[in-house]
């Protein structure tokens, strides 16, 4: 027909990606990925000391889920807060990116402080000070002594999601992270 122009063909862009590499690209992607457990974990870790930032966050995903009041979800114990935010799979960036935070502060500090030695990084049981924000970028040759450190000592899938926690924090520092053959889950 006159008139009618052919659509044009679109390219369809993908990253480019290493079949070994599992991280994921978002918080919230990372979250749906673990185990109840660990959500629960996380959960909990978070409420015994709730990030200021996204408390309030936190209580709206509950009454929303939950379909109750904000005021009714203070007044929940600890215990059943934790349940009900592990149970919602999209919390937001935010809100996944501190619960994940909130995960490694708790129940895997010992994680954290190995990967950090091994790094030659100083920290403070697994967190960094705040000299450490002037150090260069970790090298591709530090980053897998890293992994050799903690790869034996920890399961494959907590070093997994720590890494990809880190890549996730702070791309630019830890963006090597993405280079390495991580452990199957």
């Amino acid at each position: 027909m006159p008139g009618i122009l052919p659509r044009p063909r679109r390219r369809i862009l993908r990253a480019r990606r290493r079949p070994d590499v599992t991280f994921e690209r978002t918080s919230v992607r990372l979250w749906k990925r673990l185990e109840r457990e660990e959500r629960l974990a996380a959960a909990s870790a978070f409420w015994a000391e709730p990030a200021r930032e996204v408390f309030g966050t936190a209580v709206d995903k509950i009454a929303k889920a939950r379909h109750m009041w904000p005021q009714t979800v203070l007044k929940m114990s600890e215990g059943d807060r934790a349940g009900a935010l592990a149970s919602i799979l999209d919390p937001g960036e935010p809100l996944a990116a501190s619960l994940l935070v909130s995960l490694h502060l708790a129940e895997r500090r010992p994680l954290l402080g190995a990967f950090l030695d091994a790094l030659g990084l100083a920290h403070e049981d697994g967190v960094l000070g705040e000299e450490a924000e002037n150090d260069p970028p970790v090298t591709l040759d530090a980053a897998r002594r890293g992994l050799e450190a903690v790869r034996a000592a920890h399961p494959p899938r907590q070093v997994s999601v720590y890494l990809n926690t880190l890549w996730l924090q702070d791309a630019d520092r830890w963006g090597v992270l993405a280079e390495l053959e991580l452990p199957v889950e």
